[in-house]
């Protein structure tokens, strides 16, 4: 779609505020979800708790630092990495204590980021012209596709969940009133309305559940009974002060202090293991976002300002993320779908979003409220979200000839991997389905590299 506002326009503060919250609300589910899921008790070490705060805080960070190392010319809000979940579990299943494990964390992104930066020295010495090669759009469409699909199962899953225990059914009903609200305001809105159709789908689907809730508690009706206001009510409990409405983020750092004299080789090298790997793998899907995001505003990023940059921006954000919050950080998918349904590529609004996660990270009853928002109304959201960044890959195939066995082959082979859910497991260490799926499609458009098309053949004969 024809972008409204360019990568390098500057709306007005106000409208900017508004869209950075809209950004803000494509990404939280998954931001504050990687916390939560690490949280929990582990044998050995015991109770382990991140803090949501901290989380967006470190995002707000990592993309501030993204931002300036790509010469303000990506549009993309850096959020935690799900594809580190597996190394940040096993930081804390190795430790010896809960702060020598948020050590781990600390070395575990340090190890990650180092990796891009790395890849980042070759790509500037070698360039890109390889890697167009490598991943030609018949590789990286389909590609681009997987991610969004590989997901559609984490958006049906919320769209079915009632946090308060409520039936199914409601829970559906009220992550498809948001669904329905946000295509109609991005398809019939007006100009304005289209820039800002996720606040306006959120707000109305977390009213419909809201009231649904109440009338659920009013008549003694469970199967009504959507929202969980309990993180808004435990801020009462006590009494009033002003921790009540600002408090400092569980930093990860500070949780780490007491840990470092619990630290041994054989630890550091689990965490090596464990995050370095992972590191290479999400350098491919680092590589399918930018030509996601490129095809979106029409300019090259891998070229402009260059895969060095952006690698860098990411590895370098990704440490400072963790040193705040814990979890290395991504470019996000939710947030360039947010950029291409509402045609807003300004990299103002993407700063103003990371000054905003900073901001709100100190705010209690904000963190308190967006916690609290049902997960049938964001699986709602994240169904248009996922789903845009799905047909985006499909797009990118269309000027490949799918007449050619050559590139069928290859994008088949990417898509039902992909969609199959293919992943490969390597002791702690787990190549996700969306890599295993790239690498697969690499290695067959490879092999096939060598056979003439169609076409070709045809002159010959």
């Amino acid at each position: 779609m024809k972008l409204v506002y360019n990568v390098d326009a500057k709306p007005r503060f106000s409208q900017a505020l508004v869209f950075a919250f809209q950004q803000l609300l494509a990404i939280m589910a998954a931001t504050i979800a990687v916390p939560m899921i690490i949280s929990g008790t582990y044998e050995g070490v015991g109770e382990v708790s991140m803090s949501i705060g901290a989380a967006l805080f470190g995002a707000g960070v990592g993309t501030i630092i993204y931002t300036l190392f790509t010469m303000r010319k990506s549009p993309v809000f850096l959020g935690s990495s799900f594809a580190f979940l597996g190394s940040m579990g096993a930081a804390f299943a190795g430790a010896v204590t809960v702060a020598a494990g948020f050590v781990g964390l600390l070395i575990g992104a340090a190890f990650a980021g180092l990796v891009y930066v790395v890849i980042a020295i070759i790509v500037k010495t070698a360039g890109v012209n390889w890697l167009n090669k490598l991943m030609p759009a018949v590789v990286i469409g389909p590609t681009v596709a997987i991610i969004g699909l590989s997901l559609a199962g984490n958006a049906v899953g919320d769209l079915k969940t009632a946090n308060a225990g409520g039936h199914e059914l409601v829970a559906i009903f009220c992550g498809l009133v948001t669904l329905i609200v946000v295509t109609l305001c991005s398809v019939y809105g007006s100009k304005k309305i289209r820039l800002i159709p996720f606040i306006i789908g959120i707000l109305v689907g977390f009213a419909t559940a809201a009231i649904l809730t109440a009338i659920g508690y009013a008549t003694d009706t469970t199967a009504l009974k959507i929202c969980d206001f309990s993180k808004i009510t435990a801020l009462w409990e006590g009494g009033v002060s002003v921790s009540t409405f600002i408090s400092l983020p569980e930093f990860t750092f500070v949780k780490a202090f007491d840990g470092f004299g619990d630290i041994t080789g054989a630890y550091v090298g689990t965490i090596a293991a464990a995050y370095i790997p992972v590191a290479f793998v999400v350098f491919a899907e680092h590589v399918a976002d930018h030509k996601n995001i490129s095809s979106i505003i029409e300019k090259d990023l891998l070229t402009d300002p260059g895969l060095h940059r952006t690698l860098l921006g990411d590895g370098v954000g990704s440490i400072a993320g963790a040193f705040f919050g814990g979890c290395p950080n991504t470019t996000y998918g939710e947030s360039i779908a947010c950029v291409a349904i509402t045609g807003n590529a300004s990299v103002f609004t993407i700063f103003i979003t990371a000054i905003l996660a900073i901001v709100i990270s100190f705010i209690t009853p904000v963190v308190a409220f967006l916690s609290s928002i049902p997960s049938c109304v964001m699986g709602g959201v994240c169904m248009a979200l996922y789903g845009f960044i799905a047909v985006s890959g499909l797009k990118m195939l269309q000027p490949v000839d799918l007449n050619d066995n050559r590139n069928l082959f290859t994008a088949s082979t990417i898509l039902i991997a992909g969609i199959g859910g293919l992943s490969l497991n390597f002791g702690k260490v787990t190549i996700t389905t969306v890599a295993t799926a790239l690498i697969l499609g690499i290695f067959v458009n490879i092999i096939l590299s060598g056979k003439k098309n169609s076409k070709e053949n045809e002159k010959q004969e």
